[in-house]
């Protein structure tokens, strides 16, 4: 995949948003902060089975759900449950429709490894050496019956009411998995926090999104029904994760990138409405949803694409998936946005994603302001410092001249280029070129997270923590940065198991340590302080109170005021 950072004509990769096309003081260390830490955590090692890591057996991790039992099996005392149906097939004559319950089983059910994941977009990424090594992305074997859930816990069936976090993956709406990141994995975030680890796939892209609302009632929600499996996955945690040890009244949904940005839809739905109780957002404030304008031209350009009328759209219940996802590829590459990804219009950027339709989403996410429904859940939202424009697979960009690094920026900013810039340079001074110009493609995702908190402290109901994370990796001579994706193995405490994008470093461990249990903690009571963390107060938009997550963690006030001006400036 070519990382070339020309701002007019970068290709979307799964570090731009679309997969597979796709906090401390100075003397805080984990020794620090260890104490502080539940007893679940503390006490870990001593949970595990004697004499094994792994215990898989038929007289172990047997759970009962709504459509039967299933069978997981123990990896270092926690409980581990992969592939779960909650929901039915979604091929055939079931594509665009609403997802449905799975039908039940009788026996037990092994859900021992990942199911499915929605067939999709091919992944560019694997063309990047760099790229591919850093990620290790597990695509995961595509079929459409993807409605699966995995789960991680501490404790089944003992009545206890645990914190429940429900991941959402990224790759926009149109591609990624549950289990495409080695950080997914939930297995330490519940050692540390004696919490229950929800992921989840759903359906992507034209499978999830075609509007044919058109052709009558049947097909009324067809551009959302990608988001309502993820009611429906809510749905399920709500009716079973009691059995998982969890509390369906202390719900967590979390998502980065386009999973933040599924998370802000949420937040507008009615159907999703008491299902969830706090929310995290992570470099994917999107702010609008899609148009049902659009989305019909979209809709109308694949069925053309197909040469398939509106008369006969019982064919595309038969045709091949893959014909349906070339054809939206045909489609969305015509109408690529030129520029850096803007997660505020991430509908507008990637055709495929909810839609206004007035019912199932009856408004903008977080546009004009924060949605009233969800008002008194409190949100968790921020960005890492470089986001899109890394070093990646390009050496040559550590060079980079003043010259150069305009010339990338002028097909955005045209004439402002120079006065961007110039802002920027005078509030990092020393900065190289390239820093510079990542910075500054990076600031319409910061302004993004911004602007959501901004319009949720403006509530007055819950409150509102922004965070900012700084910390850079020392992989490959340090040139990806603060990329992003940076933060997920932090917030899932996974650097070791990420090695190749943290280095598995003591520092990188430190880190997590502390993200994780602000991760945690929130999730818990919905404020993320913890003592191994400066005082992190709610957001207000005078002081734009936002915590830089680093070694050390700062909590500063107003830190970027300037640059994000100059952009705006630049593109209002």
């Amino acid at each position: 995949m070519n990382n070339q950072p020309r701002v007019g004509k970068d290709k979307i990769s799964r570090r731009t948003l679309i997969s597979g096309t796709a906090g401390l003081t100075a003397a805080a260390t984990v020794s620090s902060v260890l104490p502080v830490l539940t007893a679940a955590a503390r006490s870990s090692d001593a949970a595990k089975p004697s004499g094994s890591p792994i215990v898989a057996s038929s007289e172990t991790a047997v759970v009962e759900t709504t459509a039967g039992k299933v069978r997981g099996y123990m990896h270092n005392g926690t409980y581990t449950f992969k592939g779960v149906p909650y929901g039915a097939p979604t091929g055939g004559k079931a594509r665009f429709l609403p997802p449905s319950k799975p039908a039940a089983w009788t026996g037990i059910r092994s859900s021992m490894q990942f199911g499915w994941v929605c067939p999709q977009v091919p992944r560019q990424g694997w063309a990047d050496d760099e790229n591919a090594w850093m990620f290790s992305w597990d695509d995961g074997v595509p079929n459409e019956d993807c409605l699966r859930v995995n789960i991680w816990t501490r404790g089944i069936n003992d009545h206890k009411k645990r914190p429940v976090m429900v991941w959402l993956h990224g790759g926009g709406f149109v591609a990624g998995s549950g289990q495409e990141l080695r950080s997914y994995d939930g297995e330490r975030l519940t050692q540390r926090g004696d919490v229950v680890v929800v992921s989840l796939n759903h359906r992507l892209g034209v499978l999830g999104h075609l509007n044919l609302a058109a052709a009558g009632d049947a097909y009324a929600d067809s551009p959302n029904v990608g988001i309502l499996d993820i009611v429906l996955a809510l749905e399920w945690v709500r009716d079973n994760i009691a059995n998982f040890g969890g509390d369906a009244g202390n719900v967590t949904i979390f998502g980065q990138s386009g999973g933040g940005g599924k998370v802000n839809t949420l937040m507008a739905m009615p159907s999703a409405t008491g299902l969830f109780h706090r929310a995290i957002v992570q470099s994917g404030s999107m702010l609008r949803g899609g148009s049902p304008e659009n989305s019909s031209k979209l809709a109308a350009s694949v069925l053309a694409e197909l040469g398939v009328t509106p008369t006969d759209l019982d064919r595309l219940q038969t045709m091949p998936a893959k014909q349906l996802i070339d054809a939206g590829i045909s489609v969305t590459s015509k109408i690529r946005r030129v520029g850096p990804p803007d997660v505020r219009r991430t509908a507008e950027q990637l055709g495929w994603a909810p839609v206004v339709d007035g019912k199932v989403l009856p408004q903008h996410p977080f546009d004009p302001g924060a949605p009233a429904i969800s008002a008194n859940v409190p949100l968790l939202v921020g960005t890492v410092l470089n986001e899109f424009i890394t070093a990646i697979g390009h050496p040559e960009y550590e060079t980079m001249t003043e010259a150069e690094a305009k010339k990338r920026l002028e097909p955005v900013y045209s004439q402002k280029t120079d006065a961007i810039y110039a802002t920027f340079e005078e509030a990092h001074p020393g900065a190289k070129p390239f820093d510079l110009l990542s910075q500054i493609s990076a600031a319409t995702v910061r302004q993004g997270a911004v602007t959501q908190a901004e319009r949720k402290a403006a509530q007055h109901a819950a409150p509102a923590y922004l965070y900012w994370f700084t910390w850079k990796t020392p992989v490959l001579d340090g040139r990806p940065r603060a990329f992003h994706c940076a933060e997920l193995a932090f917030c899932f405490d996974n650097t070791d198991r990420c090695e190749n994008m943290t280095g598995g470093t003591g520092e990188a461990r430190d880190l997590a340590a502390v993200v994780s249990e602000s991760w945690i903690q929130f999730a818990r009571t919905g404020n993320p302080n913890h003592r191994g963390i400066p005082d992190w107060p709610a957001f207000s938009a005078d002081k734009c109170q936002t915590m830089f997550l680093d070694r050390p963690c700062k909590m500063k006030e107003n830190p970027d005021t300037h640059e994000r001006q100059a952009i705006l400036d630049a593109t209002s």
